[in-house]
This record gives structure tokens, C-alpha cells and sequence, in this order.
């Protein structure tokens, strides 16, 4: 299901790309999505692995950059990590879901190249960065979009480009799957994913 959801969330980006015109602001360069933590179910956690890996084999000087970007991250982020540092795995308890909210907000992203503004690892990047942009539900049934974005848009006019409803669905059964079949559980951050890769 991963290259499956991957094809699915590629197709329905360019739909709304399209739909959405001058009002989707996201260019190489435009990274303010790119600094705060955020969490990554262990399919997204794999793919950026397996794609550090791949570039190493292919690209050992940008690897190695992501690799250091990585390494400083976790010396900021371990002494505060709410949850199991030796795993990676965020904690559940409402005390450390409070602790998140709070947490690691202006750490910039480990795959983000911050001179060019642009993502080391962007063919493996996780779900959440590939739908990042185009207006798109909460759970609360609102319509987000990036604070950048639609600035000058009517709201019938954001409506008409929404993303794909059916992405954050697709998603959870994909992420439901993968867990099932690898026995991996809970949430991680792109630096504990990338950690030894």
C-alpha cells in the first residue's frame, strides 16, 4: 500500500496544484513548514531511513550533511523528548501530549538544507510534507491551509481547491497495514527516524 498511497497523494497534490494556481505559495525555498517537529507513523519513519540510505549510495556528501543536521538535532532534542529516547517512540500520557504541544517548535527539520531551503530527502518524505499546502479538513471538519497560502482567496474559492478528503482515510489504513505487518507502534520525529541510518 505504501507506493500505492504514495501514487494516490502524488496524483491528488497535482490535482489541486492545478486547481489552486497562484494562491498555493509552496516554491523551492519556502520552508517555514519545515521548522517544528512534528510526529511520522513508523511507514513514514522507514521511508526517510531507507532514503538516507539511498542517497549515501548515491549522493556521501549530502548524506553526510543530513547525517550532522541529524546528530545536532538530537543533542537539542533528547534532554526534552517526551518519550522513549533509546526508541524514538513518542510518549501517550496526556501528560507528555501537553509536553509536545510545547516541544522543539523552532527546530528546523534534519532533512532541510537550510541554505537553499529546499528538503535533502524529498522523494522519501513522510505523508504530512507531501499534503502540506492546499486546503485540507481537520478532524474538526474545519478547511486548513498554510498561513502563506490562498492569502487573497474567497472561502468558495479555497473550498474548490481542496485536497483529496479521502487522503487522511487512505492514510490510516495504510499506516493500520504497515504496522500490522512490521509490528512497529506509535509515533516518531524525522530525527529519531533518521538516527544511525
Amino acid at each position: 500500500m505504501n507506493d500505492e498511497l504514495i501514487h494516490i497523494v502524488t496524483a491528488a497534490m497535482a490535482d489541486a496544484t492545478v486547481r489552486s494556481g497562484d494562491w498555493l505559495k509552496c516554491r523551492p525555498g519556502c520552508s517555514q513548514c519545515c521548522v517544528g517537529v512534528f510526529p511520522i507513523r513508523w511507514q513514514d519513519a522507514d521511508r526517510l531511513r531507507d532514503g538516507l540510505i539511498a542517497l549515501g549510495e548515491v549522493d556521501p556528501e549530502r548524506a553526510a550533511r543530513v547525517r550532522a543536521r541529524t546528530a545536532s538535532a538530537l543533542e537539542r532534542l533528547d534532554p526534552w523528548f517526551p518519550g522513549d529516547v533509546a526508541t524514538g517512540v513518542l510518549g501517550e500520557s496526556y501528560e507528555e501530549a501537553i509536553l509536545f504541544e510545547e516541544f522543539a517548535n523552532n527546530e528546523p527539520c534534519p532533512a532541510l538544507d537550510l541554505d537553499h531551503g529546499t528538503c535533502d530527502l524529498y522523494e522519501s518524505r513522510p505523508i504530512l510534507c507531501r499534503t502540506f499546502g492546499p486546503p485540507m479538513r481537520t478532524e474538526e471538519d474545519n478547511l486548513a491551509t498554510c498561513e502563506l497560502c490562498y492569502i487573497e482567496a474567497r472561502t468558495e474559492e479555497i473550498e474548490r481547491c481542496e485536497l483529496d478528503p479521502a487522503i487522511p482515510r487512505l492514510e490510516e489504513e495504510s499506516n493500520a497495514a504497515y504496522e500490522a505487518a512490521t509490528g512497529k507502534r506509535g509515533e516518531t520525529l524525522v530525527a529519531y527516524a533518521l538516527r544511525g541510518a
